[in-house]
């Protein structure tokens, strides 16, 4: 008789979130990006992956598999106890290094072949779902090993993570966004304050990319943040367009990057082609608004005072005076943030929305009642029928 795991597809998973996750990747991989939800039980850290990679390449597949049973059989109560941890599973007390032994004592041929031949059966009513980089050895190895110790919903991630991001991929590229209205205006003036008051009172219309990315779009844009990968971006962002949207988008204004991130092809567009609505607000409501963004922590000083340099090397001699740095560690923020203001972010963007036209202006200084007119405005406009589309006809204003 044939070994069977139970097995759920990337398409599945994604439409079926199952009881919990476990990525049995090392923990450089699971932060680069990972299933939404899912928790990092290693197999290997880090450096045992790279040891029993570096085997496989140069030695053989049989010394790398030895050196990760060695590996594993060291290791084997600390996965077990993750697992349980992460599942609220009771594993049944046994010799867990002697199931390793009885498991791998085969080799490499021979365990391969037994567990990477298995066929695939329905998963469970509550599957907890296992998985590595594509499904192979390491994901199949525990899986069969936990079914073995009586945990029935442990179940296989088909293809592993490599599939999941394929799933990914293919639903970004499938998107077809609804028309866009897009929130512009000079730094400073609460353009994201007001889009997440949007959102708080109807969230199917926004999309946050910002953050998504875990970053502002500029030079100074991860202060006080955690900016992801590229990869993470896409499945926070694949994520998000599987909840519900509504019969128009909402949207910040962005360069094609949001920091290192790219936005996908089809939102991009329906971002730089969406009705464009400038935010305004005077001088003193920006430089508070930016001081709330750069300098709401110790940590965020921190990253700020890192990051100064860089600014001030693209910045006019003549504007700079004493020094950004001095200017931040002497308190005088308020200075700082003014002369930020006057003499980088304005000019900059002023040169990228050279040409731009907006459809309305608004008054960012109070961003909920900003959002409610813009919502108002939004819902109205898109009431209307248009035969040029969004960002396609001549603005109500310049």
């Amino acid at each position: 008789m044939r070994l069977t795991f139970p097995t759920l597809s990337a398409s599945e998973l994604c439409s079926r979130p199952p009881r919990a996750v476990i990525d049995l990747r090392s923990p450089a991989e699971f932060a680069e990006d990972h299933v939404p939800g899912a928790v990092n039980v290693p197999l290997f850290d880090d450096v045992q992956r790279a040891l029993v990679g570096t085997l496989y390449a140069r030695s053989s597949p049989e010394d790398a598999f030895q050196a990760a049973r060695d590996i594993v059989r060291g290791r084997i109560g600390m996965l077990v106890a993750g697992i349980a941890a992460a599942t609220g599973w009771t594993p049944r007390a046994e010799d867990f290094e002697a199931r390793v032994d009885a498991l791998t004592g085969g080799g490499f041929e021979r365990t391969s072949s037994f567990l990477v031949g298995a066929e695939a059966s329905p998963a469970p009513a509550a599957p907890v779902v296992f998985h590595c980089w594509r499904g192979g050895l390491r994901s199949r190895s525990v899986l069969h090993f936990v079914r073995e110790l009586g945990f029935t919903e442990a179940t296989l991630l088909a293809g592993g993570y490599k599939a999941y991001r394929a799933e990914v991929a293919r639903h970004l590229a499938g998107f077809q966004p609804p028309p866009a209205f897009v929130l512009r205006g000079l730094t400073g003036v609460g353009k994201t304050l007001v889009l997440r008051e949007i959102e708080r009172r109807v969230p199917e219309l926004v999309i946050d990319l910002e953050a998504l990315a875990g970053h502002r779009s500029s030079l100074l844009g991860m202060v006080g943040l955690e900016p992801c990968s590229q990869k993470e971006f896409e499945t926070r962002l694949a994520e998000r367009l599987r909840r519900p949207l509504g019969p128009f988008l909402v949207l910040e204004g962005e360069s094609r990057k949001v920091g290192d991130a790219i936005v996908p092809p089809a939102l991009w567009r329906a971002l730089d082609e969406g009705e464009s609505l400038e935010l305004v607000a005077g001088v003193e409501r920006r430089v508070e608004v930016l001081a709330a963004d750069y300098l709401a922590s110790a940590r965020a000083r921190d990253d700020l005072r890192r990051q100064l340099p860089l600014v001030e090397a693209r910045m006019p001699r003549k504007h700079v005076g004493a020094g950004l740095v001095t200017l931040l560690d002497a308190g005088r923020t308020d200075e700082l943030v003014r002369l930020l203001l006057e003499h980088y972010y304005d000019p900059l963007y002023r040169h990228s929305e050279k040409g731009r036209s907006y459809a309305e202006r608004f008054d960012a200084t109070d961003p909920r009642a900003a959002a409610e007119a813009c919502l108002a405005w939004c819902r109205a406009r898109a009431a209307r029928p248009t035969d040029t589309g969004p960002g396609r006809r001549e603005a109500a204003n310049g």
